[in-house]
């Protein structure tokens, strides 16, 4: 049976408190669905930081620092820090948590979108917070930066850590912008590509374009250089990932990417939109990766060095 190392994306920094009553927020939040996540078969826990009090996303060491632990405590699944953060924070904002910590993985996004969710503002009329109608509106103005220059900051401050990237990849041009660093030396065969659809601003929702990306990557960086992944937001994610497992890739949920866990129904957890995803493998012919299992096909350094 192939081994298929699932992600789960906690919590993320689009979705707002009002959107669903699910989405953590507090630090024993994210921490007690990080928890439930790795023990449904998450072998990896990707994660954000938000203000206790509201909700809004935080670059916020000390902010991590009240769940990282408790996370490190109660799994062995792969801690992933966000380097994206949000479009509205500095990339020193966005990598303070991560040149802290030094955990096994990083995200890492391999260039600059228009990253938008405003339509989202249509469906919603009353909010939780003040916050969050404004910055879901105001989101037809936001470019999620990362130029080469940011990029060659955020590894070369993360190189002495060891840590290891998840390479988010939103268009086909982010593919083109890895080669670039790939030339360059700053990142080596063995890396991870996490291939993304359905943003708005990034490759539409396409199964071509699953196959595009899937046929470039391969073109660009020969097909046993790299290891893969997708994820695909709101009612693409569970088409796109069953296609991604079929085509012999990894997959990754969770509640940053869609609030969902069918047509209709929003999900009540992390975990349960694991436990669908692992079940859907499972009738594959397919089983999720452990932690163990997640850290030999990703070369990773080890929970035992990180800095938390």
């Amino acid at each position: 049976m192939a081994k298929v190392v699932i992600s789960c994306a906690v919590t993320g920094s689009a979705h707002t408190p009002t959107m669903s009553d699910a989405l953590p927020i507090t630090p024993e939040e994210i921490a007690a669905q990080a928890i439930e996540a790795a023990e449904a078969g998450a072998a990896i826990l990707h994660l954000h930081a938000r203000v206790p009090e509201d909700g809004r996303p935080t670059g916020d060491p000390d902010i991590y620092q009240r769940f990282l632990p408790t996370i490190k405590q109660a799994t062995d699944a792969v801690v992933n820090i966000t380097t994206g953060g949000a479009a509205t924070m500095s990339v020193q904002e966005r990598l303070a948590a991560a040149a802290r910590f030094q955990p096994e993985m990083c995200s890492l996004n391999m260039g600059s979108l228009n990253f938008a969710f405003f339509p989202a503002a249509k469906r919603i009329s009353a909010w939780k917070y003040p916050w969050e109608k404004d910055y879901v509106v105001n989101s037809d103005d936001y470019i999620f930066r990362n130029t080469f220059r940011d990029i060659a900051y955020i590894l070369e401050t993360m190189r002495e850590a060891g840590t290891r990237f998840e390479h988010e990849c939103y268009d086909v041009g982010h593919l083109y912008n890895l080669a670039h660093f790939l030339d360059r030396g700053l990142i080596k065969p063995g890396f991870f590509v996490q291939m993304i659809f359905g943003i708005l601003g990034g490759i539409g929702p396409d199964l071509d374009n699953l196959m595009f990306m899937k046929q470039t990557a391969d073109r660009l960086f020969g097909r046993d250089s790299f290891q893969w992944s997708v994820l695909a937001a709101g009612r693409h994610q569970m088409p796109f990932l069953t296609q991604a497992a079929l085509m012999g890739g990894h997959v990754r949920v969770g509640l940053e990417d869609s609030l969902f866990i069918e047509r209709g129904k929003l999900a009540v957890s992390n975990a349960e939109q694991v436990g669908k995803i692992v079940r859907i493998l499972r009738e594959m012919g397919h089983e999720p990766a452990s932690p163990a299992e997640a850290r030999e096909i990703l070369a990773l350094k080890g929970g035992d060095r990180v800095a938390y």
